[in-house]
């Protein structure tokens, strides 16, 4: 699967090098507070396993499984929430973990859906933020790293469902995402 990527942006040394630093940051951020993570399924599952063991907060887990790609390259515009109930998130401290911020649809509807229901704190963090002008307004508060607007596969990313378990983050060869 590997022979697939154009070029590796970044090597399992160095995410985990990053996750230390992000946890370090979210523990400083946190400390004395017991937080609410919520994972968007299926991307954020290696780095939400991967960055939550180096959290030494109390927390609790939660996911939310939405649908904005649809089986393609580029994305739909359209969020569709798979569950019917979200956790119950009323005055709590909430991380939301996703694997990439590209158009911000996703994390815009899921931050909209959450904050209707009055936490105390809906800070983002991602993985991956892309360099690029936004369909929605989203910021993250917590970046493991910016990269420019390719297609990236490996470590929970995917296309077509494949490539999540690379154990590196890499840009697809375009002939593949065609």
């Amino acid at each position: 699967m590997q022979c697939d990527l154009e070029r590796v942006l970044f090597e399992e040394p160095a995410i985990h090098r990053r996750f230390d630093e992000l946890a370090a940051q979210i523990s400083n951020d946190y400390r004395n507070h017991e937080v609410t993570v919520i994972a968007v399924l299926n991307g954020s599952l290696m780095f939400m396993s991967d960055l939550l063991r180096r959290i030494p907060l109390p927390l609790k887990l939660n996911c939310v499984s939405v649908v904005n790609y649809h089986g393609k390259a580029q994305t739909s515009g359209e969020v569709i929430f798979k569950q019917v109930a979200l956790p119950d998130v009323i005055g709590r401290d909430i991380l939301i973990l996703d694997d990439i911020l590209d158009s911000g649809h996703t994390l815009a509807a899921i931050r909209d859906k959450l904050e209707a229901a009055k936490p105390r704190s809906i800070p983002l963090c991602v993985l991956l933020s892309k360099k690029k002008p936004r369909a929605r307004h989203v910021d993250a508060d917590y970046v493991g790293f910016e990269i420019e607007d390719e297609f990236i596969v490996g470590y929970g990313l995917d296309f077509m469902e494949r490539y999540r378990n690379l154990p590196c983050i890499g840009v697809l060869r375009k002939e593949l995402v065609a």
